[in-house]
């Protein structure tokens, strides 16, 4: 074991100058990563910004777009051959086709390599000629970086844990009567660890439909090529001691310890410890829309998901990442198409504040960080009535049906974001039930059929000025 970490290190550590040597001597690689929970619009936001970079027309915010510099952008083969590629013109073609729908949702790592040829800017404009960067743009579902506050617990505090935040749906029900009805000092038997296994996916898979976050093991509804392994067959059971040899509880113990072994700690080895910038996508208006508990699960959610930002925190997370840290942090609040643009600052200033306490730790790590109200892909026009005496901001657009279609137009006022947050986020922090002080509405929208000029991407809010923060500098 000591020899193969010592070898894990030194592999590490000469990849990474080699990889240094390479960037700074030909082709400089910046390496993005883009997570966020479910539903938060991640491969929204790589389609729109690869297909922007691509043609630059709506891209002012960047400056080396605005200044003419970059030469040209091409997709080339990313350089991991064992990762999946994102798959971005299927996702170009469901966003900007005839019918245009949403795709598909983030389920595993992907990855999309973007090269640049950009002209450089100040005194060495005129001395040297274009340089290539490529942009290595990693996609990665965010519960997975959840998994990382397994790796500081047993299995004992995880299920104490798991068992009292069960959310109150039908599936923890049954959930509880598995646990109630298995004999965890008992003789193991795989059917009895399948049923408990199969209870638990059922209920992390009903508390994300409804909205909730923060479930773990992050992997339970992502399992890939692991489903039905091992691996991935285990669940939460009431604490007490560890039980005889080869008992239940011991054998889902040691599948506990092998999932943060085997499964966990490779994803942060070999993705996660690469990347050089990132951004965070947060529906913070879905959450509120479904009420102070919703966003106060969102908030401990995000700050669990920004501690895998702070490899300086213990000594084992930074050996895994090599030391390297994350240079900057975006975190944005998508779906700004969702309000009037007079909302679009309350909607930023409720980002900042939800996020405070993951940015000061992030902060605290040397990471720059910012925060943004940003819309990937534009779905909805803005328009002024007048109502009951007053005038009010509605947002217009196509109504997504239950099963995904197109529905009617419609017009829509969401009510008006506080100008302190503080309104939304202390009652969430108290545990309050419902909102006091307004009514907060959501609607959602299917993407609207374009007709895009030559040069142009598709349209949206802010993408360029999130570009700009993240790799701008770069360029």
């Amino acid at each position: 074991m000591i020899i193969s970490s010592i070898a894990d290190g030194l592999t590490r550590g000469a990849e990474g100058v080699a990889g240094r040597v390479s960037e700074a001597l030909f082709e400089p690689v910046i390496r993005l990563g883009v997570t966020g929970p479910a539903r938060a619009g991640k491969t929204v936001f790589i389609t729109s910004l690869v297909a922007n970079l691509l043609d630059r027309g709506r891209m002012p915010g960047l400056a080396a777009a605005a200044e003419g510099r970059i030469v040209a952008a091409f997709l080339q083969p990313q350089p991991d051959d064992t990762v999946p590629r994102f798959d971005f013109e299927t996702h170009l073609g469901a966003l900007t086709g005839p019918a245009p729908h949403w795709p598909e949702s983030t389920s595993a790592v992907s990855e999309l390599r973007l090269s640049l040829r950009v002209r450089p800017s100040g005194l060495l404009a005129g001395l040297a000629g274009p340089r290539t960067l490529h942009l290595d743009i990693v996609d990665y579902p965010g519960e997975w970086l959840l998994d990382l506050e397994l790796l500081h617990k047993d299995y004992a505090a995880w299920s104490a844990e798991a068992l009292e935040r069960l959310a109150p749906l039908p599936q923890a029900d049954a959930f509880r009567r598995a646990v109630r009805d298995a004999d965890p000092e008992g003789p193991h038997d795989e059917p009895t660890a399948q049923a408990l296994a199969a209870a638990f996916t059922a209920y992390l898979g009903a508390a994300r439909a409804a909205g909730h976050a923060g479930g773990t093991p992050g992997r339970f509804l992502l399992p890939g090529d692991l489903a039905g392994s091992p691996v991935l067959t285990f669940a939460p059971l009431t604490p007490s001691g560890r039980g005889p040899r080869r008992s239940l509880r011991r054998e889902l113990e040691r599948r506990f310890e092998a999932y943060k072994a085997r499964v966990v700690k490779p994803f942060f080895r070999d993705h996660f410890a690469r990347i050089d910038r990132q951004v965070v996508l947060v529906d913070v208006l879905d959450a509120i829309h479904r009420g102070p508990a919703a966003l106060e699960e969102t908030r401990r959610a995000m700050a669990g998901i920004l501690g895998a930002f702070r490899p300086g925190r213990n000594a084992f997370l930074s050996r895994l990442t090599g030391g390297r840290r994350v240079e900057r942090i975006l975190f944005a609040a998508t779906k700004a198409d969702h309000l009037h643009h007079s909302q679009h600052a309350r909607l930023a200033a409720i980002m900042v504040a939800l996020m405070r306490e993951a940015r000061d730790r992030a902060d605290f790590a040397g990471a720059e960080t910012a925060s943004m109200a940003i819309s990937s892909l534009r779905a909805t026009t803005e328009e002024t009535r007048a109502h009951e005496g007053r005038q009010l901001a509605f947002v217009r657009g196509t109504l997504l049906t239950a099963d995904g279609g197109r529905g009617r137009q419609a017009a829509f006022h969401p009510g008006d974001l506080p100008q302190d947050p503080a309104l939304l986020l202390q009652p969430a922090r108290a545990g309050a039930g419902e909102w006091l002080d307004g009514d907060y509405g959501a609607m959602r929208f299917a993407p609207a059929p374009l007709t895009l000029k030559p040069g142009e991407g598709p349209p949206h809010i802010r993408l360029d000025q999130a570009a700009q923060f993240l790799f701008g500098d770069r360029l």
